[in-house]
């Protein structure tokens, strides 16, 4: 089954010149049922890869571009009035896709924001009195840009914590921006191919569920979050200031599908600490909520999470 994670991967670089860990990000999430918020400036190849990676699964893909002007109707669809039938319809937007890209999602005001929690926890959206279910499989990759202070908003703790992963996408290297210049300005862009069925996907799933994590390692992970609550305990007091509230219990539970998709993508049948210090920043960095004498002194939750890595006890 892993020669259909590689096919997929390079269907997806047909368009998209290297950003290895956000187009295994993306698949990573996908495949156990979540959804990823990207972060980084523009011109990073997000919506291309996230268009690609639609394309390459054979699925339907819808992007939303959100402003400050933007309504939940915008998003989610509204009942509007026929008056050929003298009756009220239903007008469905955006959300009704399999992948929904939600451009910029942090230039929306929260009510917006809002509106995408029904719809990405319980994979369904109510219009007037009617609920509507999303056709499945359903995921939402999110971006914001970090750049730009004025007209933005900072999404909801609730919101937050329904992404499974948050990925700081970087810029590419020299060599790699140089054949992306090369590519754009020839037009050589391969055509991408739908490579896998509504059936490979599902035994992905079922493939990435059978990988088998060891006892020590699940209680492992358990303290990496219960130290963002509890630093003392693990002798990090100097952590205790900066921390508001500690990893959320949906970091436990998303924790345990993704390293088992971490070790699968990575061709093994079992997770070992390495997997889930590779993917742990992910899960975290936007669950842990800040004091403001972190925000003062400058301290982020990547460096919090990198100290409760060296601190906890590998197994």
């Amino acid at each position: 089954m892993i020669s259909k994670i590689q096919n997929i991967k390079k269907e997806v670089s047909k368009v998209v010149v290297g950003q290895e860990k956000m187009i295994d990000s993306l698949l990573i999430a996908f495949l156990c049922d979540g959804h990823i918020l990207i972060e980084g400036v523009p011109g990073l190849a997000k919506t291309t890869t996230v268009n690609a990676l639609s394309k390459a699964l054979g699925l339907d893909f819808k992007r939303a571009q959100f402003t400050p002007d933007l309504l939940p109707s915008d998003i989610l669809g509204a009942e509007i009035y026929d008056p050929q039938n003298n009756a009220f319809k239903i007008k469905k937007g955006p959300i009704f896709t399999n992948l929904l890209l939600a451009d910029e999602i942090n230039r929306a005001p929260a009510k917006v924001q809002s509106a995408l929690l029904e719809v990405m926890q319980e994979k369904q959206v109510t219009l007037g009195d009617t609920t509507f279910k999303i056709d499945l499989p359903f995921f939402v990759m999110a971006t914001q840009n970090p750049v730009e202070q004025e007209g933005v908003y900072q999404l909801p703790e609730a919101q937050l914590d329904r992404f499974m992963l948050k990925l700081v996408v970087d810029y590419n290297t020299k060599d790699e921006e140089l054949e992306i210049a090369r590519r754009i300005s020839s037009g050589n862009f391969e055509q991408i191919q739908s490579v896998v069925s509504s059936d490979d996907l599902l035994k992905l799933r079922d493939a990435i569920k059978a990988v088998h994590i060891d006892e020590e390692v699940e209680k492992y992970m358990i303290e990496l979050v219960n130290a963002t609550r509890n630093p003392s305990e693990y002798g990090l007091s100097e952590l205790e200031d900066f921390i508001q509230f500690g990893a959320s219990p949906r970091v436990s539970i998303d924790a345990f599908k993704v390293v088992k998709a971490m070790a699968f993508f990575r061709g093994k049948d079992f997770v070992t600490p390495v997997d889930v210090a590779y993917i742990i920043k992910e899960l975290m960095r936007h669950r842990i909520v800040l004091s403001y004498e972190a925000e003062a002194e400058g301290v982020t939750t990547d460096e919090i999470i990198q100290k409760v890595l060296e601190t906890v006890a590998i197994p």
